[in-house]
């Protein structure tokens, strides 16, 4: 496991050498004369970058001194990094020639500083041998090496010798302990071998020797499994025995004769004989539990003391042969030879004394979620232990059938790969398994093996283990007999592309209708193994009845109305539920914990206060939550934990906006270097790649906005682990309520939360300024939040901050390397200062739903600016000096200007949600803008042709496109062949000027009336988001308007808000519209009826329809036959004088559209806005 000092270091390195290599930082060192202090510094960070790499491989990460060493090249790496860029801002400021010789001085004099303390770190890892590899041998000291080694070599010989003795001692003392019911101990171990040549046998010889049962026997279970062969061959082994013994013994002949007996005699003579003895078994080579349940009936429970050891090389099947299958088992560990062993058994059956004194054992019983072998944690085995012993399918019936249709009904003469994802914790062990072992599978394959993948992933083990299933001695046998023979096989928690590479060539020649279920975290690597999206089954977490259901069973062991029993205790439930958020590991675990916890209001509101990642690592009975989630974390690249602990910024169930994600990403610097890929397309790669690994979760609203994932959520136990990362990194400092004031550090990125109240005094003492890197406010504005000591600063975030005023942003011009600057929603800003240029290393500069009509002259000097985000609320009288006075808190300068800046641009103000701001003249000079939204171009065409001139840009949003400027707008669009999204906002005109539109559109939205459908939208082969308002003469003009956008081949989104339709019918018919999958309507003035056709709209998932209840009401034909559809939200909007009329026809349109969606075969939900 990569530790977070290790993981953040490597990533702060990497950024740093990255930089220091870049052309910029070469050049700027050469024109300051410090090229050769550069070179120097890049080669050293070169070689501690391959140091951290080699600390990773050797599992050097977890000595506290190399933490501490790491923790030095990271803050150094930062220190690198940030002199360069500074240097290159001031360069970039003023010429080389003209930098003072005072100046260039001080440049050289802290090159210096940082080449000492980069040589200073680097000796310290020569000096103190903290990573292996990193010193050199001494060849005048191989005498004396040899001489230790052999020293050692005798000690380890010895210390093995005593450690497989002590093990042995353990089992036995196990095996002994008081108890008179039959009992099972089922061994796991990590060895290639764990029969015969583990300690069970040196532990069998032992009890055997000291006559410590009445009979004893050593099966090796042999494939396929025979029960008459395997009693006879203990009834063998116990008549040897008895013929050793000199005495005449009656039950020689009794076992003689019992060999001979038919099948059907067997069984009941071979229990009778059990019955009145004391008997020890070992079966050796345990494969599958369908073997243990023919086994287990045959040994009688005679209350003798009886012992069965079932060694076995499958964790699940030592976990469900130890016990009864609704109680976890204990286990306890031994360590012998490097390998491990887990002995499993019945909770509470080891709680008696042992009948013999034996040496204490070191190997102490343990519930613990995690299990150290070789130094590397295998938290997959207390996974399966919980899920497949405490879930249960509460609330999983519908994915247990989903799943079990996916692997019956698929095509009969094609192999097929099902893959179940999630996030760790679902319980997709528990549903698989269950789908495994249903009634509805068995009889369906010739051949079923289950098998959990192992780590470190062992692709030979993993073979062998599937062989021994298979009932085959080894792979290649196996893979000789499979050939043709129709087989099931469940993979359990694939990690890696890789580890599926491994696997899969040696089922290829499986029987065509055979089938692989894969389980894994990681969607991509489902995507990988199944090739076909029908065959992706994405797990989600419980439905909020069913979580409580658990919850309940969990912590009563019944089910309950807790409204009634126990009234005080529902909203502390509501609170765990709501931090669980369907997480059946989490909701388990802690329902379980409070079951010995008492029913309290007050208690649970204890646990509640203390859901965090910190002390449920510190409570045994909850750690397994975290160890779970973590191994999420821990199984992330390290260029994505960087990523992902940068949002433990955002407040919990905050609402994370896509773009202000990858934006932030990109001017912190964390996107790497891509070829052909753009930073933005390299940062929304890591998005989804964290998507797709659920570390991050898509907000509701975007589930269904068509294939692109708008905004995310963290969910709220992985963001705790975030917390607890970020912390140990150092790289977020959360000012929030509860904050210690000695919670002073180096963090790169500050964090203000809404509930942290206190003074400037506190803030300094906590902050070091010098260091911060970025702000996000989060509530109310403090005029001291933001400091000139802050030089560094490249992220400035106050999106939707409150009390943030013109006057607090005068000196804003002083943060130099600032790239991103957000103050949307800030409604009371009105004006940006001329100081504005001063940031030439702008990138993103979002201003949307402040109060800002005109930009300042001097932003035409941001030559880096690629993202412009503008457009203000228009509500009526915003612009008086008494509203701004008294709504925002203005002061009268602040008033004043604002009042200046609006009266100057009458104009813009216009009916809409959102106005626009004006664009100053030379914007044509903003060569790197990608993105401008929310400008006005009502007011000549200067600034329309202006635009025209930005031949880089993908997304444009304009406003004030009228019948005066509507044709050179038409021409400008033509001359963006870049672009990829277009919204325009427009009085009158229909934009047919427009005669090549750009051949890589996206989304297009026209807001306005229009005339009629523009005819080059036909051209659009690449759109894929639409959304136009237009009206039709006619049901002949209606029918070709449909006609048009329905063969838009890519088209997945399409709204229609406000069109006028003068056909009565709106008809989808069959093959238009094949891709989309969200169609939101609204108003659908002058139609009567909406039909569609059988094969309309087959991808469609989501129907929006609003105010279809006026104008008499519209009828909705065809819902029952959308083959794709999941909901059908329903928005109805209706003046009061009027309620009693519309609300009968509400009702009307509600039960037309439940009794169709009733009947259609996917079961879509219908809801009410």
């Amino acid at each position: 496991m990569e530790t977070t000092v290790l993981s953040v270091g490597k990533s702060v390195l990497n950024g740093a050498v990255r930089y220091a290599q870049s052309a910029i930082a070469e050049e700027v060192a050469l024109q300051l004369g410090v090229r050769r202090d550069q070179v120097f510094i890049t080669n050293e960070l070169e070689m501690m970058q391959a140091f951290l790499m080699a600390a990773n491989d050797e599992g050097d990460g977890d000595s506290k001194v190399v933490r501490v060493w790491v923790k030095q090249v990271r803050d150094l790496a930062y220190d690198v990094e940030d002199s360069l860029q500074d240097f290159a801002v001031r360069l970039e400021k003023q010429p080389w020639w003209r930098i003072l010789l005072k100046d260039r001085r001080q440049v050289a004099k802290q090159m210096k500083g940082l080449r000492a303390n980069v040589e200073d770190v680097s000796q310290r890892n020569m000096r103190y041998h903290l990573i292996k590899g990193s010193a050199g041998s001494n060849p005048a000291s191989t005498d004396g090496q040899s001489a230790i080694t052999g020293a050692m070599t005798m000690s380890s010989t010895e210390d093995a010798r005593r450690q497989r003795e002590k093990a042995k001692a353990d089992l036995v003392q196990l095996i002994r302990k008081m108890d008179d019911r039959l009992r099972v101990i089922a061994v796991w171990g990590t060895s290639t071998d764990v029969g015969e040549t583990s300690v069970i046998k040196r532990a069998f010889e032992d009890l055997k020797k000291h006559n410590r049962f009445d009979c004893h026997a050593w099966i090796k279970l042999m494939c396929p499994f025979n029960s008459v062969e395997f009693m006879r061959s203990i009834i063998r082994q116990f008549y040897i025995d008895l013929l050793q013994d000199p005495v005449e013994n009656m039950d020689a002949q009794v076992l003689r004769g019992m060999g001979m007996k038919k099948e059907n005699d067997l069984v009941d003579e071979f229990k009778s004989y059990l019955n009145d003895k004391s008997y020890l078994i070992v079966i050796d080579g345990m494969s599958t539990t369908e073997e243990w349940d023919q086994i287990k009936p045959c040994f009688p429970n005679n209350k003798r003391g009886s012992r069965i050891i079932v060694s076995t090389k499958q964790v699940e099947v030592a976990s469900l042969c130890a016990g009864p299958q609704n109680v976890a088992p204990e286990h306890k560990q031994f360590s012998i030879d490097q390998n491990t062993l887990y002995a499993f058994f019945e909770k509470g059956s080891q709680d008696g004394d042992s009948t013999e004194v034996g040496s204490s054992s070191t190997n102490s019983t343990t519930t613990a979620s995690h299990i150290l072998v070789n130094n590397k944690i295998l938290t997959r085995m207390e996974t399966t232990l919980a899920a497949f012993k405490e879930f249960q399918l509460i609330g999983r019936e519908k994915e247990k059938s989903e799943i079990i249709q996916l692997v019956t009904n698929g095509d009969g003469c094609q192999f097929e790969v099902i893959s179940v994802c999630g996030m760790g914790g679902l319980g997709k062990t528990t549903v698989v398994r269950d789908v495994y072992q249903s009634q509805e599978l068995r009889g369906k394959f010739e051949k079923c093996a289950c098998v959990t993948i192992m780590r470190p992933f062992n692709c030979d083990e993993l073979l062998k283990n599937l062989a021994g299933q298979f009932g085959y001695e080894d792979v290649a046998d196996m893979v000789r007999h499979l050939e043709g023979k129709k087989c099931l096989i469940v993979l359990d928690d694939l990690s890696s592309t890789r580890e599926w590479d491994a696997i899969i060539p040696h089922f290829t020649a499986l029987e065509t209708s055979s089938r692989i279920i894969v389980t894994t975290r990681v969607e991509d690597i489902g995507k990988h193994c199944s090739k076909k999206r029908k065959n992706i089954y994405k797990l989600q977490g419980l439905e909020l009845n069913d979580a409580h259901d658990l919850f309940i069973q969990k912590v009563f062991d019944k089910t309950m109305d807790l409204d009634e029993q126990y009234p005080e205790l529902v909203e502390q439930t509501n609170m765990i539920l709501k931090k669980c958020k369907g997480l059946p590991l989490a909701i388990v675990t802690i329902g379980g914990f409070l079951a010995n916890q008492p029913k309290t209001a007050l208690e649970w509101k204890k646990l509640n206060e203390h859901i965090s990642a910190a002390e449920l690592q510190m409570n045994p009975e909850l750690e397994a939550i975290i160890t779970v989630l973590n191994k999420s974390y821990d199984g992330l690249p390290y260029h994505l934990k960087s990523c992902f602990l940068y949002l433990s910024i955002f407040p919990e169930d905050y609402n994370i906006k896509l773009k202000r994600l990858l934006r932030r990403w990109i001017a912190e610097g964390y996107p790497g270097v891509v070829r052909n890929k753009s930073t933005e397309e390299v940062a929304e790669s890591y998005f989804m790649d964290l998507i797709s690994r659920s570390m991050l979760l898509p907000s509701q609203r975007s589930i269904c906005d068509g294939k692109r994932i708008g905004s995310c959520q963290v969910h709220d136990l992985i963001r705790e682990i975030g917390i607890s990362k970020s912390m140990e990194g150092n790289l977020v400092l959360r000012l929030e309520e509860g904050c210690s004031l000695n919670t002073q550090g180096t963090a790169r990125h500050l964090a203000i939360s809404s509930n942290w109240e206190r003074d400037q005094s506190a803030f300094e003492s906590i902050v070091d300024m010098s260091r911060v890197r970025s702000i996000t406010v989060f509530g109310e504005w403090k005029p001291f939040f933001l400091s000139d000591k802050m030089r560094l600063l490249r992220v400035l975030d106050l999106e939707d901050t409150t009390g943030l005023v013109n006057h607090h942003l005068e000196h804003i011009g002083k943060f130099l390397h600032l790239r991103y600057l957000s103050l949307r929603g800030c409604e009371s800003i009105c004006h940006l200062p001329d100081t504005l240029g001063n940031l030439r290393q702008l990138e993103t500069l979002d201003i949307r739903g402040t109060s800002i009509v005109m930009l300042p002259q001097t932003i035409i000097k941001l030559q880096k600016l690629q993202h412009l985000h503008a457009g203000f609320p228009t509500k009526g009288n915003y612009l008086c000096t008494r509203h701004l006075l008294h709504t925002y808190g203005f002061n009268q300068l602040d008033a004043c200007t604002s009042l200046c800046c609006g009266a100057a641009t009458p104009c813009i103000m216009m009916d809409k949600d959102y106005g626009g701001v004006v664009l100053p003249g030379g914007a044509r000079k903003l060569k790197s803008l990608h993105t401008i939204r929310g400008v006005h171009v009502a007011y000549g065409d200067a600034v329309i042709q202006e635009i025209g001139r930005l031949s880089g840009l993908r997304k444009l949003g304009v406003m004030g496109i009228n019948e005066k400027n509507d044709v050179k707008f038409c021409s400008a669009i033509s001359n963006l062949s870049r672009l990829e999204s277009l919204s325009v906002q427009s009085d009158k005109g229909c934009l047919d000027d427009i005669t090549s539109p750009p051949k890589n559109l996206r989304s297009l939205k026209l807001e306005g009336r229009l005339g009629v459908l523009p005819e080059w939208i036909k051209k659009l082969q690449n759109l894929v988001k639409l959304k136009l308002s237009f009206t039709t003469s006619s049901q002949v003009e209606q029918d070709a308007a449909m006609e048009v956008l329905g063969h838009l081949p890519n088209l997945s989104i399409l709204r229609l808000p406000g069109c006028s339709f003068k056909g009565g019918e709106l008809h989808f018919q069959k093959d238009a519209f094949r891709s989309i999958v969200v169609f939101d309507v609204e108003g659908l003035g002058g139609i009567k009826s909406v039909n569609f056709d059988q094969g309309a709209m087959p991808e469609l998932e989501q129907l929006k329809v609003t105010d279809a209840c006026k104008r008499g009401g519209i009828g909705f034909f065809g819902l029952d036959i959308l083959p794709s559809i999941k909901e059908v939200l329903l928005s109805v909007h209706f003046k009061m004088d009027r309620a009693g009329t519309e609300l009968e026809r509400e009702a009307r349109l509600k039960e037309q559209f439940r009794t169709q969606l009733a009947r259609n075969p996917k079961k879509p939900i219908l809801k009410m806005e």
